[in-house]
C-alpha cells in the first residue's frame, strides 16, 4: 500500500520561502515519477512540478519556474519542493502524487495513481 504524507505547509509573507516534503512508503520508489500539484479554492487542480525519482528529469509549470525546485532523497524516501519568492497566487493546498515508471504526461494529474492528503500553503500580501 503506497502512502504519501506531505508536510511543511504554512503561512508565509510574499517573497518568503517554504519547503514542502512528501514522505513515501509502501514501495521501492526508485523507478517512480513523483509530482506536486496544487489546488486553490474554486479552481482546478494544477500541475506544479515533477521528478523522476532518480532525479534525471525534472518538470516545472511556467508559473513556478525559477522559483521552485524539486528534489528527491532516495535514502529517506522523500521528495521535496523548495519554494522561494512566494506570491499570494501560490496560495493553495499542495498535493504530492506518485506513479510507477515514466509518466508520458507528467504534468497531467491523470497520470498519477497515488495521492497524499495535501498541505496548505498560504502566502499573504
Amino acid at each position: 500500500q503506497v502512502q504519501l504524507v506531505e508536510s511543511g505547509g504554512g503561512l508565509v509573507q510574499a517573497g518568503g520561502s517554504l519547503r514542502l516534503s512528501c514522505a513515501a512508503s509502501g514501495r521501492t520508489f526508485r523507478t517512480y515519477t513523483m509530482g506536486w500539484f496544487r489546488q486553490a479554492p474554486g479552481r482546478e487542480r494544477e500541475f506544479v512540478s515533477a521528478i523522476r525519482w532518480s532525479g534525471t528529469s525534472t518538470y516545472y509549470a511556467d508559473s513556478v519556474k525559477g522559483r521552485f525546485t524539486i528534489s528527491s532523497d532516495g535514502a529517506k524516501n522523500t521528495v521535496s519542493l523548495q519554494m522561494s519568492s512566494l506570491k499570494p497566487e501560490d496560495t493553495a493546498v499542495y498535493y504530492c502524487a506518485a506513479r510507477p515508471g515514466t509518466a508520458a504526461q507528467p504534468m497531467d494529474a491523470r497520470s498519477y495513481d497515488y495521492w497524499g492528503q495535501g498541505t496548505q500553503v498560504t502566502v499573504s500580501s
